[in-house]
């Protein structure tokens, strides 16, 4: 649409006194402002359907754009947003609304989504009289916030005055035909508000797609492992592996700060005393997607045999005849249930409980489809093309009077680099742990254990691409002497003056313990300075202490160093989040 001489003028006048940086940066917020825009196309009255997705890993995303060709095909209006990337303040001008929202961890909304959801639970959320929609909830059951971020949208919406459509959907990891029934049912809904004169004037259907052969999350690339050795030194209490993997030829691109999901095997050794437990045969078919698979393939690489679930609980205690299974699965038991499952695993239960006469189907049916699990990328593509490489902690534990380790940490521990070894992987993506796309922008990485895998690939993107911004790093582990993971490089990076500084702490080194958060703490003057010059900070690690303490010691140095109020050193750490350059990846 042209502009009216008044605004071609104030635009021009503007233009003249912009840098190429400036005007760069408003083109991008003008793209942006026009992206928003979720009204009923001007002229038509036409009702626009707007797909709000906040996803963590993926699936949610993936979800959305099934939704978006879904109602494309029924000649709905529709566009399609991260939660990230949309203005909640224009949510009072929708008229019907899908959302697809994953909960992280035991609760939370993703990262992404935060923003938004803080907002439609805040006072400052408009009515939403006129509004209609729908949400589908993404989760994991062992958790027991279960989908707790799509129930909590739900019932906002609600109360904020909107009219729900359809029902709630809680989605557990085996998602994909729920939700795909879910999105259905809600477009058909969608639809009949939709009158038919409208319906007819949408956009047509997009043409039919022949099926992708990429690789991804669906179809995962077999990567060959070129390298897999120990990085802790003799004497460590602990097996931390460094895993590089050929991902030449499957056409995947990535940046610092993705991800690589690997899809691994169970334990051969578990497979075997699940199937003598419970007398099952090997070769009884079971479910395997497109098709059957024998019964240990399937409990080899298609089904979760270690995680215990409510419902698998309450499934087996059924099948079982278990009293004690029945009762800790009724209503109201959710704490006792809880204390039960803690340490245990599914072999526990069927050796504590054994149920005679099961059959293989019926006891797949009760487990879960194995996931992949994510390991940050700890290289960059510009200094090493075609290669992914990964640091894993192997999980090992006891309880409930068994040894234990991590179904994937295990499986990767135990690939050798050899040719005929093959991983199947797929890149996520996290477009919220970038690298500034100023290279002379400072930046500080706070990383414990394997947490500094993302960093290692952050300094190595900087060094190829000759980025001139200064780097600092805090690094925790145990010992010095035997878990100072990849020393070498960070002395190399240092001497050369890529790496600016670098603190470490080594928690077991002296009787008082020492954390990351203790080393924060002690250069906070320091700290405080490189903020306020427009630093990023990133912090990478476990979500449980280490994400909370580092949190905790930054408020501390902002309160100090800032002169401010724990209120206000909070609101400031909300600002460097809101402007992208307080960045955690937490698991």
């Amino acid at each position: 649409m042209p502009l009216t001489p008044e605004h071609a003028g104030q635009l021009d006048a503007l233009v003249a006194t912009l840098s190429p940086e400036e005007a760069l940066w408003i083109s991008g917020y003008l793209a942006s402002f026009a992206k928003h825009a979720a009204r009923p196309l001007p002229g038509t009255g036409r009702p626009l359907l707007l797909i709000l997705y906040g996803s963590e890993t993926g699936h949610a995303a993936g979800l959305a754009r099934q939704a978006e060709e879904k109602a494309a095909a029924r000649n709905l209006a529709v566009r399609n947003l991260d939660m990230a990337d949309f203005r909640p303040q224009e949510l009072q001008g929708i008229r019907q609304l899908m959302v697809l929202a994953s909960t992280h961890g035991d609760g939370d909304p993703p990262q992404a989504a935060a923003d938004f959801y803080d907002f439609v639970r805040s006072r400052k959320a408009p009515r939403l009289e006129g509004t209609k929609f729908a949400v589908l909830g993404l989760g994991d059951s062992s958790y027991e916030r279960f989908c707790q971020t799509g129930k909590d949208l739900d019932q906002r919406l609600e109360a904020l005055g909107a009219e729900r459509i359809h029902r709630r959907a809680d989605c557990d990891v085996d998602y994909e035909g729920p939700a795909e029934a879910w999105l259905d049912a809600v477009l058909e809904a969608f639809a009949r508000e939709t009158p038919a004169a409208e319906a007819a004037a949408a956009r047509p259907a997009p043409a039919v797609v022949a099926e992708s052969r990429q690789y991804g999350v669906n179809r995962p690339f077999p990567a060959a492992v070129l390298e897999n050795h120990l990085l802790n030194g003799r004497g460590s209490d602990k097996e931390t592996r460094h895993i590089e993997l050929s991902l030449a030829g499957s056409g995947f691109a990535w940046e610092p700060g993705d991800s690589l999901g690997v899809m691994a095997e169970n334990d051969p050794a578990l497979v075997q005393e699940l199937l003598a437990l419970l007398h099952l045969k090997p070769e009884e078919p079971v479910p395997g997607g497109e098709a059957d698979m024998p019964l240990a393939e399937g409990l080899a690489r298609r089904y979760e045999i270690t995680t215990l679930t409510p419902g698998f609980i309450a499934q087996y205690g059924e099948a079982a005849g278990a009293e004690a299974l029945r009762a800790l699965a009724a209503p109201g038991r959710q704490a006792d249930l809880r204390r039960y499952m803690a340490g245990r695993q599914v072999i526990d239960v069927v050796s504590e409980f054994p149920a005679g006469g099961l059959g293989a189907q019926a006891f797949a049916a009760m487990l879960r489809p194995l996931q992949p699990r994510l390991y940050s990328l700890a290289s960059s593509p510009a200094a090493y093309p075609d290669e992914a490489h990964l640091t894993v902690a192997l999980v090992r534990y006891h309880s409930h009077r068994r040894q234990r380790r991590g179904v994937t940490s295990g499986y990767l521990a135990g690939r050798p680099a050899s040719d005929d070894s093959r991983i199947p992987v797929h890149v996520s993506p996290n477009r919220l742990f970038r690298l500034p796309q100023d290279g002379s922008v400072p930046i500080i990485m706070v990383g414990a254990g394997t947490g500094v895998a993302p960093f290692r690939a952050f300094l190595q993107d900087r060094e190829a691409r000759g980025a001139p911004g200064h780097n600092w790093l805090f690094f925790g582990e145990r010992r010095f002497r035997t878990d100072f993971l990849y020393q070498t490089e960070w002395q190399r990076l240092h001497r050369d003056g890529r790496l600016t500084r670098m603190d470490v702490a080594f928690s077991r080194d002296q009787e008082d313990k020492i954390y990351v958060q203790h080393r924060l703490l002690e250069r906070g003057r320091d700290i405080y300075a490189w903020l306020e010059e427009g630093a990023r900070f990133y912090v990478c690690g476990d979500a449980s202490h280490m994400a909370p303490d580092v949190h905790g010691a930054l408020v501390a140095i902002v309160a100090r160093e800032g002169g401010m109020s724990p209120e206000r050193a909070e609101e400031y750490l909300k600002r460097l989040q809101k402007d992208k350059r307080y960045l955690r990846d937490v698991y």
